[in-house]
């Protein structure tokens, strides 16, 4: 059986043999939407409140959901770095590497797939295989259930929260609700796109953005488009000709697949080096000489990833491309005091 079939079946039978029945919704949190972005879809079963939101954030800092208790979800999404961690692959349980790259956790409300093969469709599935990976933080739900029910503070505040006493179920609904409000959307891109102030960018930057959107010399916009600038597919960007992790491929099985990876947000890029899954390309400089140089010539490489040449950019090109994926920074994004411990 495919790992990804067994942690979603796992997830499925933790969900079915929780019985806690949870109270009517009080104090509902209204999240706010930024300006052209669509209305998230937020679980029926998992709607956002003060109190649940409270949990989730006390639940993502807490180092009591590692099996040594040394580490937190925190450990691998710092906010300074819009919740990355600046490594190649992170270190888990006794300094174990992670076999991926650590994708930020931004505008994840507005997300359907998760991990960079997608191989889970929920935030509150995606809580699992962090928490029980060997590699990660190497705590079987169980044993992180009875921990939480076994902390006074924490029964409080899940019979607050959920109306029960700790469960698999409220523990994953818990630190969901809590990513959904991590929301960026205060850049110079959404005051220039969004909010139509002509003004937001200098030349250079304006140079960059309308390099980026122009599909006749590059295709960034191609896959980086949207509110998150991704358009949610998977992509092989001919970065090897043999890979090591096949990526969306260990999914579906489909050779068609295998190279391929989810295309990240380019919100906040300039904090989340190094880039591509395994964290092979340190700069974004490095990431632009890559597409301009094309790639290998794998089989399954995007069309969208130009061959040999590749973009022919000039050295201002690049500068430009460079000072426009700047401006997706958010700086009150990776300081908003709503987001710490």
């Amino acid at each position: 059986m495919k790992p990804t079939i067994r942690l979603f079946l796992t997830f499925t039978s933790i969900l079915l043999c929780c019985s806690a029945v949870y109270k009517i919704v009080e104090n509902p949190y209204e999240l706010k939407v930024p300006e052209g972005f669509p209305q998230p879809n937020i679980p029926e079963d998992n709607q956002l409140t003060a109190d649940r939101i409270a949990l989730g954030k006390k639940l993502f800092y807490d180092t009591i959901l590692s099996a040594d208790k040394t580490l937190s979800c925190a450990s691998c999404h710092a906010q300074t770095l819009a919740f990355s961690d600046g490594k190649k692959l992170s270190a888990g349980f006794h300094n174990a590497l992670s076999d991926r790259n650590s994708m930020p956790l931004i505008n994840l409300a507005w997300s359907g797939s998760f991990f960079w093969d997608g191989g889970v469709s929920s935030l509150e599935q995606q809580v699992l295989k962090p928490l029980t990976n060997n590699n990660e933080m190497n705590l079987p739900v169980q044993e992180a259930v009875a921990r939480l029910n076994a902390d006074k503070t924490y029964k409080k505040l899940f019979k607050k929260a959920y109306g029960a006493d700790p469960d698999a179920a409220s523990l994953f609904k818990a630190l969901a609700g809590f990513e959904r409000t991590l929301i960026s959307s205060n850049t110079k891109f959404d005051a220039y796109f969004y909010r139509k102030d002509a003004t937001a960018f200098n030349e250079s930057e304006l140079r960059g953005y309308q390099l980026f959107f122009n599909g006749e010399k590059v295709h960034c916009g191609s896959c980086h488009s949207g509110i998150n600038l991704t358009n949610n597919t998977f992509q092989n960007n001919g970065l090897y000709m043999e890979y090591a992790d096949q990526g969306r491929y260990k999914i579906t099985g489909k050779e068609s697949d295998k190279g391929k990876f989810k295309v990240p947000t380019l919100r906040n890029i300039a904090l989340t080096s190094p880039y591509m899954h395994d964290g092979s390309l340190s700069t974004l400089e490095e990431v632009i000489d890559h597409y301009n140089t094309g790639g290998v010539a794998h089989p399954n490489k995007s069309e969208h990833v130009h061959i040999h040449k590749g973009m022919k950019l000039t050295m201002q090109d690049k500068k430009d491309l460079v000072n426009f994926l700047n401006t997706l920074t958010d700086v009150e994004f990776i300081t908003n005091p709503a987001f710490r411990p």
